[in-house]
């Protein structure tokens, strides 16, 4: 568990050293000029449009549940919230964010087993879509790259975690199918009463009997994707960059391609600023105003995760001071 630490320490001042030295090796007058163009203002828009694409994401979990475990979609939204938020503010991982949102709901009346064996189920059928949603981006990004020399080595790497993402996806349904070890003791570590027989497996199962719900849910992911794009050509704008809508989502599309495979840096910090100042280029604009568009986004993911998670915290807090038990699964 020190190793974990040290590692994630690690990798979070390398990421952070890494975006210092891009703001600094392409120029702070050009990138703050930027996102001076969108002000308060610009950052209020982009803040109000994300919470819009939450909608999709509150939609995509809770349509994965049968009737009888469904909750108010509100719940669904604030744990969606509270995992992004986590995953893009703290230094935990993505899994962090995972477990909190279940637990979230789970405070909010759901059972252990279905809280963490739906929370598992969605994370799947997310990347389910993001496989669709690179496979639109690359088909796309290879038509409209301004200098198709220089992006020989990314269409082939692109290309390789596309192939590679299928046979991932489907291994990983296997595993929680047959309720793995490891999801297990994750699921008796934070949902005690969720170890209890085989509750999670019967939980999983569930999810994934219904071909309907998981096709809804992807569906919902795959909008979802597309409205990050949405945000993507939004923050653009803001910023003074002329790109088309289809071109922003091409490159949303090859951006969370690389923050996936980069997940164990925190928050992806250091990599998101390298990608869109890489990607920019590639679409006609210039880098000072891919990284300006990064760290609007930053600044968009702290005003809307802080208050995510002192939220969550609070929560939290209620419970552990009402001494309430998580919901059973009976």
């Amino acid at each position: 568990m020190r190793r974990q630490k040290i590692g994630v320490a690690i990798a979070l001042l390398a990421g952070l050293v890494a975006a210092v030295y891009l703001v600094w090796s392409i120029g702070f007058q050009p990138v703050l000029a930027a996102i001076a163009r969108a002000g308060f203002g610009g950052l209020a828009i982009l803040c109000l449009y994300a919470l819009l694409v939450f909608i999709a994401l509150a939609f995509a979990w809770a349509v994965l549940l049968p009737a009888d475990h469904r909750h108010h979609i509100g719940d669904f939204y604030m744990g969606r919230l509270v995992r992004d938020s986590i995953a893009e503010v703290s230094p935990f991982s993505p899994v962090g964010g995972m477990v909190a949102a279940a637990r979230l709901i789970s405070l909010r009346g759901m059972s252990g087993a279905y809280a963490a064996a739906s929370v598992a189920a969605d994370a799947t059928t997310e990347a389910m879509a993001q496989v669709a949603f690179l496979a639109f981006g690359l088909g796309l990004g290879i038509t409209q790259f301004r200098n198709l020399d220089s992006t020989g080595t990314l269409t082939l790497a692109m290309t390789a975690v596309l192939l590679l993402a299928v046979p991932g996806i489907f291994l990983l349904i296997v595993l929680q199918r047959r309720g793995a070890g490891f999801a297990e003791r994750i699921a008796a570590r934070f949902f005690p009463q969720a170890a209890h027989g085989h509750s999670f497996h019967t939980a999983i199962t569930d999810m994934y009997d219904s071909k309907s719900r998981l096709a809804a849910s992807a569906g919902f992911h795959l909008l979802g994707w597309i409205g990050a794009g949405g945000g993507t050509f939004l923050s653009f704008w803001l910023v003074g960059g002329k790109i088309g809508l289809l071109n922003a989502i091409a490159l949303e599309a090859l951006l969370s391609t690389i923050r996936s495979l980069a997940a164990f840096v925190p928050a992806a910090i250091g990599v998101q600023e390298a990608g869109y100042a890489m990607l920019a280029p590639l679409f006609g604009l210039p880098a000072e105003m891919g990284l300006a568009v990064s760290l609007l986004k930053r600044a968009r993911e702290i005003t809307l995760g802080v208050p995510a998670l002192i939220y969550w915290q609070s929560v939290e807090g209620r419970s552990a001071f009402r001494g309430e038990p998580e919901a059973s699964d009976d």
